[in-house]
């Protein structure tokens, strides 16, 4: 019957405790609760189709607002969820905090903004082909001097840009109703119009959804070999002489190590490496597909070795602009271990901030600038998140919740500052 709780009379569990669930959070053995109900997760982790450590960073957790947040068709799930009902959760009493933010969930839900709006979609779509089209263009009208060479740069990363954050709709299926559409334009948008891998880029994001900035759950903050970030990872590296990096020089080497390579190097390396390991040859295909088109678009005017350079200046470009936008929003805000008394809303709210938006920002950042309200409702479309602003930061406001909302060049600088007190604290623990 397992560990704990009570049984009723033929045997089967009826009835558990927060602190029952609490207990079942180990590799072997894990449970989570969804609207009052604890399940066990343990077998079902590793066929999750989100893959098994986004589901097993809330085992021993409540797991409610994360599971409504990134579950469109939940009538469809709750039917898997039956077969792993453990028993009701008798002491479960969500924060008023957490009420409150169900019920603006069920007034987004009320009011279609989970709905998306396919010409927004199709005309985004449509400008990433213009943007390819143009850099073509560049070359075959204008020839392969310097000047257009340097035009069709920028336009070639401005298209790999923008396709980032289309591809970045659909693998949060915020695009199409149905779960399965978006799966299927996720491998095409990703795979076809940036070589990548679809499954990486699940497996990786849904876990910085889950739990961001938290240490061993979420990948994007999981490169303490080259930087450390907030203040508890430093200083324990510090007193215990860990690490190779000068770090409290990091926020100088970033500008070299960060923005330069992060695209040219590490996200082939990484995305070939994940591709391999796990045999996911309907991946693999679709990177060599990008990379024939590439050849097919650029080859005949700059040859093989000037299409390689000509891809990796483009790809140079985009790194600049992918991490300054992806990191703006989290690194400088709560960097620690996770701590199981933070609900799901807090959670979001003190690891994430919003930038002004302005129809460029909004356009350059992929409405990544709305960052609190993409985090809070991660299936939302994004042409609305201009419309539950107001609300989430009202919550905030009745709450004692900070909503953070900065300029673009603020939430720039404040990546360097960060890193540089990080830096600071690791010198100092480490020189103790």
């Amino acid at each position: 019957m397992g560990k704990g709780g009570r049984a009723s009379e033929n045997g089967s569990r009826t009835t558990v405790t927060v602190e029952e669930v609490n207990q079942h959070n180990k590799r072997d053995d894990k449970w989570l609760i969804i609207n009052g109900k604890a399940y066990d997760i343990t077998n079902f982790a590793k066929r999750h189709p989100g893959g098994a450590k986004v589901i097993s960073h809330y085992s021993g957790e409540d797991a409610t607002d994360a599971w409504t947040a990134f579950h469109n068709d939940k009538d469809f799930v709750s039917k898997h969820l039956a077969a792993l009902y453990v028993g009701d959760v008798v002491d479960y009493k969500p924060s008023t905090l957490q009420e409150d933010f169900r019920q603006l969930r069920e007034l987004v839900e009320q009011k279609g903004w989970l709905k998306p709006n396919p010409v927004f979609f199709t005309l985004h779509l449509a400008h990433i082909f213009l943007l390819e089209g143009l850099a073509v263009a560049t070359f075959w009208y204008w020839g392969t001097g310097w000047l257009p060479w340097l035009a069709a740069v920028l336009l070639y990363a401005s298209a790999q840009a923008q396709a980032g954050w289309t591809q970045h709709d659909y693998g949060h299926h915020s695009v199409f109703a149905k779960t399965s559409m978006n799966h299927v334009f996720h491998h095409l948008t990703i795979g076809f119009l940036k070589g990548a891998s679809s499954h990486w880029w699940n497996f990786r994001h849904f876990q910085h959804h889950a739990k961001p900035n938290r240490v061993s759950k979420d990948p994007d903050i999981d490169i303490a070999y080259l930087f450390l970030m907030g203040n508890e990872m430093p200083r324990e590296w510090g007193k215990k002489k860990k690490g190779f990096m000068p770090y409290n020089f990091q926020h100088k080497y970033f500008f070299m190590l960060g923005p330069p390579l992060l695209l040219p190097l590490y996200f082939h390396f990484e995305n070939l490496y994940f591709c391999v390991k796990r045999r996911d040859y309907l991946d693999l295909l679709m990177t060599v597909v990008f990379f024939v088109r590439l050849h097919y678009f650029f080859a005949g005017f700059l040859g093989v070795f000037g299409n390689f350079m000509f891809y990796m200046t483009a790809r140079m470009v985009e790194s600049h602009w992918f991490v300054w936008i992806t990191q703006m929003s989290h690194l400088p805000h709560d960097v620690r271990r996770d701590r199981r008394d933070e609900d799901w809303v807090t959670l979001q709210l003190n690891t994430t901030c919003n930038v002004t938006s302005t129809a460029f920002n909004d356009w350059f950042s992929g409405h990544l600038n709305y960052q609190i309200e993409h985090h809070l409702f991660p299936t939302m479309p994004r042409h609305h998140y201009h419309k539950v602003a107001p609300l989430v930061e009202s919550l905030c406001k009745k709450y004692g919740v900070n909503y953070r909302c900065k300029s673009m060049f603020t939430a720039w600088a404040d990546i360097v500052r960060s890193l540089q007190k990080s830096g600071e604290i690791w010198y100092e623990a480490y020189h103790e």
